[in-house]
């Protein structure tokens, strides 16, 4: 991703980072995802020396509306609540909640306008997902950058600039709009989704370099 969560990016500002460790999948050969999550914590505290930037992740087993609330106040993604006695599944399972403190969406990145005044790189994204094969537009996205992601994010857009639209588009013509080949997925923040299935309130949170354009659809509340 391009911003904090970009390691490369973090350790040239300065920014510390750590690496949480919260479940075990196997031990020494063994497979573990049968065994109690409870177990599975306690085997991994044990397997390793949770020294920095290693730390060990805690699982708590009391006040989780009080954690979820500091979560949401600190701008963190959300919690997820887990079975201690419950065995790993590799898929959705009602073992595993996931609680958001706002509603997150992957999106392509269809095309952008021009930045306006002392403003640099680019105004806003224009975004979309996939329906029926076909991408269906969703809005556009202006807040949420520094300055150096919206310098860095418009020299990959200009690469991938086309004078063709990827997406039907239900407004008239403007031409501050430059169209981009739909390969970039960025992970947008927001309220809720309008009637006419536009984004309210987005927020730009950072590229996905792993996810397929094609495979981004408009995702369901969990």
């Amino acid at each position: 991703r391009i911003g904090i969560s970009d390691p490369e990016q973090a350790r040239a500002s300065g920014i510390r980072i750590y690496y949480y460790v919260f479940d075990l999948l196997n031990l020494g050969g063994i497979d573990v995802r049968p065994v109690p999550l409870r177990r599975r914590k306690s085997l991994l505290r044990k397997a390793f020396s949770f020294d920095d930037p290693l730390r060990f992740s805690q699982h708590r087993n009391e006040s989780g509306e009080a954690y979820f609330g500091e979560a949401c106040s600190k701008g963190w993604e959300g919690l997820i609540a887990k079975d201690a006695a419950g065995a790993y599944l590799s898929k959705r399972s009602r073992k595993w909640l996931k609680f958001k403190c706002v509603n997150r969406q992957e999106l392509v990145v269809t095309g952008f306008t021009d930045p306006s005044g002392a403003r640099e790189g680019f105004g806003a994204l224009l975004v979309g997902f996939y329906h029926d094969g076909k991408l269906v537009d969703a809005g556009r996205v202006g807040t949420g950058y520094s300055d150096a992601q919206l310098r860095q994010l418009r020299d990959r857009l200009d690469q991938l600039e086309t004078p063709e639209s990827a997406v039907e588009i239900d407004r008239p013509s403007d031409d501050s709009i430059h169209w981009v080949r739909p390969e970039l997925v960025a992970e947008v923040g927001f309220t809720e989704w309008t009637r006419d299935h536009k984004l309210r309130h987005p927020r730009f949170i950072g590229l996905r370099d792993d996810k397929d354009p094609t495979d981004v659809v408009r995702e369901s509340p969990d």
